[in-house]
């Protein structure tokens, strides 16, 4: 049975950096009944608290960050790169802990988002990007999906057990 990393957030745990969550997702509940989950929060893994103030990176690209030419900033100015990059590590090893090939990350996040980041300029600006987890686990050769694209991530997890 393939297992997969999923965002806490999206299983409904309260670690959203407002102190919000969301889902539950059926699927993801189903998931997690089956025992297929391995839940993390990389930014609070990462040694940030719930709730916190939120984060961009400037740019939109978690790819920038780990290659250390952005940092990943609080609407305040406080660097919080350090926590973003340890979140993405601590991801990783549970990847490589339990031979991991597919991710359920949040959408949108400076952390977990796989397509489409805020722009570093707190508006509201999309721009095509994805955070720094989910770059380092796609670096790493994981399938990452959002919570938008449960239906690809259950068709990846079939493909991947029909070839084991």
């Amino acid at each position: 049975m393939e297992k997969l990393l999923v965002s806490r957030c999206l299983l409904g745990h309260k670690v959203r950096y407002d102190g919000g969550a969301h889902g539950p997702y059926d699927l993801l509940q189903h998931w997690q009944d089956e025992g297929r989950i391995v839940a993390l929060c990389p930014e609070v893994a990462g040694g940030l608290p719930t709730p916190r103030p939120p984060a961009e990176i400037p740019g939109g690209q978690g790819s920038n960050v780990l290659d250390g030419n952005q940092p990943v900033l609080t609407d305040l100015g406080e660097d919080v790169t350090a926590a973003f990059v340890a979140g993405a590590e601590i991801a990783l090893r549970l990847v490589r802990q339990h031979g991991l090939r597919v991710a359920v990350l949040k959408a949108r996040s400076p952390s977990c988002g796989n397509s489409h980041n805020y722009d570093g300029s707190f508006s509201g600006n999309l721009v095509e990007g994805e955070g720094v987890t989910a770059a380092l686990l796609r670096r790493n050769g994981v399938q990452v999906f959002n919570e938008q694209q449960l239906s690809e991530a259950a068709a990846e997890l079939a493909r991947l057990e029909q070839g084991n």
